[in-house]
């Protein structure tokens, strides 16, 4: 396997560097030359899978989208990224706008959506403005919009909402879009195709997700599935963060062991010390060790060892972490980020938080890690999105793994260890 690309931070491409690769061409082929339905088929052949964090086949999703009957619809293009150690969409956004245009453009033509608006969080002030740039842009060379001439009739608006970290929950975007706090809706699956935005029918997709579409249909569904593995087709971003000497965004095939990513791409474990922990898929899904870094990188060989790929946002920890303050880091990032709306969820992450800090300040009693045990049962699967599972599942890995520590903060009242994660 070849060492991973590092995505680099460079000044975004104008429309003239971008079309002087081949920008557009893909776009231009979808409306002039492909029916909607044959774009669809295009994408279901690539094997295409969302990179927000679930791996839902993309193809299957736009055919659902595309079969609601009405005259208005819209598509969102989920840029929130607000989970710890993941910057994969900034960066992508920040090197090359007009690629996220063109793949949202060929999925609004796919599913018949007039608007599409490109949700980011409001401090993302670099992203937001090169989008605007590159939105006028396209507009300017009659591209997307309005009139005459138009390549695509379809508006796209950036968006800038609220820092929340649910925010990025899908429904919870919508209603920020409509100008409401941004709370999770209850929903039976697929809500936002059956009753989305200004309750039409919508497409949510990841901004990663719509890069890879231009590629598919300039290049073809075969050469796609040339890369990754035969269920996770195509390369990811990888953002790799915390104790490693090359921390940084880095593409991969799908299917690359975590030991290529950290030893080839992150350089190792910084100062060559012991690893302790990798969170594979940000701290939403269980943390592996040493001996599992083997495990290819994709949707389904990370599920069976009961693990998630996530947003790929791997972070990694090496023998000197203390992994109460890791678990406290992140029971306290859930804690802030709930919405409110569901109590088990506002009350039972503040629990957990609370004593997780008296474990970690060295007035843990020794009933803290049942305590934690009894409220991860009790609360999990009890809110309207998966931020309650996520804090579940993020402090469970860390107990069930390091639970001598947790016993070690107690017997000796203080950190036995230097605390270095609550900056890492």
């Amino acid at each position: 396997m070849k060492q991973g690309v590092l995505l680099e931070t460079t000044e975004p491409l104008d429309l003239d560097a971008y079309r002087a690769r081949g920008g557009y061409e893909a776009l231009t082929r979808s409306v002039r030359e492909w029916t909607p339905a044959r774009v669809i088929e295009e994408i279901k052949r690539a094997g295409l899978r969302g990179r927000g964090g679930a791996g839902f086949a993309a193809g299957k999703k736009w055919e659902m989208a595309a079969a609601k009957k009405g005259p208005v619809k819209y598509l969102c293009v989920n840029a929130s990224e607000g989970e710890p150690g993941t910057e994969k969409d900034r960066r992508l956004i920040r090197i090359n706008p007009h690629q996220l245009i063109e793949g949202a453009a060929i999925a609004a033509y796919a599913v018949g959506a007039g608007s599409v608006y490109i949700f980011l969080k409001g401090r993302f002030t670099e992203e937001y403005h090169t989008l605007v740039r590159a939105v006028a842009e396209a507009k300017a060379a009659r591209l997307i919009g309005a009139g005459p001439g138009v390549l695509l009739p379809v508006e796209v608006e950036p968006f800038r909402g609220p820092d929340a970290y649910i925010a990025g929950e899908e429904t919870a975007m919508i209603e920020a879009i409509e100008g409401r706090t941004p709370r999770p809706r209850q929903k039976p699956p697929f809500y936002p195709i059956q009753h989305g935005l200004f309750g039409k029918p919508t497409l949510v997709n990841n901004a990663e997700t719509l890069y890879n579409v231009p590629l598919i249909i300039n290049r073809g569904a075969q050469w796609y599935q040339q890369y990754g593995t035969p269920t996770s087709p195509g390369t990811m971003l990888f953002t790799l963060s915390g104790d490693v000497e090359r921390p940084g965004v880095y593409e991969l095939e799908l299917g690359t062991p975590l030991r290529t990513l950290l030893q080839d791409c992150g350089g190792g474990v910084r100062d060559g010390r012991p690893l302790k922990a990798v969170f594979p898929g940000g701290p939403s899904h269980a943390l592996l060790t040493e001996t599992q870094l083997d495990v290819p990188l994709d949707f389904d060989s990370l599920r069976a060892i009961g693990s998630s790929l996530g947003t790929a946002g791997v972070m990694v920890y090496d023998d000197q972490a203390c992994m109460v303050a890791v678990a406290l880091r992140f029971a306290s990032f859930y804690a802030d980020g709930s919405c409110r709306q569901c109590p088990p969820c506002f009350m039972g992450t503040a629990h957990i938080r609370d004593l997780l800090q008296a474990v970690e300040e060295g007035r843990g009693t020794g009933k803290e890690v049942a305590r934690i045990k009894q409220i991860c049962n009790l609360i999990r699967g009890r809110g309207y999105c998966d931020l309650i599972n996520s804090a579940v599942r993020s402090v469970e890995s860390v107990l069930h793994h390091f639970t001598p520590e947790f016993e070690a903060h107690v017997s000796q009242q203080r950190c036995p260890l230097k605390n270095s994660a609550l900056s890492a």
